[in-house]
């Protein structure tokens, strides 16, 4: 039995690149909130963005928020994992000085972002998506616990993972699409387990969509697993479901319910 679906957003509910949900997502999640299934975006985003995004949907979600760092639900913060304030600021300072001067950081507080920006684009990228951010020139700026960092390199993201992935692999350092790094000590099968505490669910009670190695924790988690046809190579290996967008997988799901 079914009682949550989880989902991933940029590169599987929102392609890269695209700035809104299309309709249909918004009238599957009425559906499954009709028979008692909530949804939840679980994305790298922050809730504001992740909130206008979900708008006309919202009352029927709970959110996932940067990576399972932060978890809200009416509003409200049900779940939340700070970075140890020493580690993140290495981190920001080893994604700063070891990206040959093209990356640029984002560290994210509970619902604002803090920038360390190079104006290689991770600005406007910010803006596209609806954060609330704030430029500084140095993390111990930041007047709140950092939940995550992350970095944005415009010229993408393959060429510099092997220089963090396994050196920061205890700050679950991982790619989160094409031109972003994150770490953070949550993650989003953290996030889930969280959710699944607060909320008295099972991770076998749960469908979850992803692409990207970030999703592994939450799709290694729950009972039903999809991953999208664009994913990786050893990705699509890893999960025997697959889907090219999660509404198909949704409108089976929902017709036969």
């Amino acid at each position: 039995m079914i009682r949550m679906v989880c989902s991933d957003l940029d590169g599987t509910l929102l392609q890269y690149g695209k700035k809104n949900l299309e309709g249909e997502i918004f009238t599957q999640i009425r559906a499954l909130h009709e028979r008692g299934i909530l949804f939840c975006p679980a994305s790298g985003r922050q809730y504001n963005s992740l909130r206008q995004l979900f708008a006309p949907v919202a009352d029927c979600c709970v959110f996932l928020c940067e990576n399972g760092g932060v978890v809200f639900r009416d509003g409200r913060v049900i779940a939340k994992t700070p970075m140890p304030r020493a580690l993140a600021e290495e981190i920001a300072w080893d994604f700063w000085n070891r990206t040959d001067e093209k990356g640029e950081i984002m560290l994210s507080g509970e619902n604002t972002v803090y920038l360390m920006s190079r104006g290689r684009g991770m600005v406007d990228r910010v803006k596209f998506i609806g954060n609330n951010y704030r430029i500084i020139s140095d993390p111990a700026e930041i007047p709140e616990d950092i939940v995550k960092v992350s970095v944005y390199i415009a010229e993408g993201v393959d060429d510099f993972a092997p220089r963090f992935v396994e050196r920061w692999k205890h700050a679950n350092c991982a790619v989160a699409g094409p031109k972003w790094i994150d770490t953070t000590l949550s993650n989003k099968g953290t996030g889930v387990k969280s959710l699944c505490q607060a909320l008295d669910i099972t991770p076998d009670e749960i469908m979850a969509f992803g692409d990207n190695y970030n999703d592994v924790a939450m799709l290694d988690l729950v009972g039903t697993a999809y991953i999208m046809d664009t994913a990786a190579a050893p990705l699509r290996q890893r999960y025997p479901l697959h889907t090219p967008r999660p509404e198909d997988a949704l409108r089976a799901f929902l017709s036969q319910t």
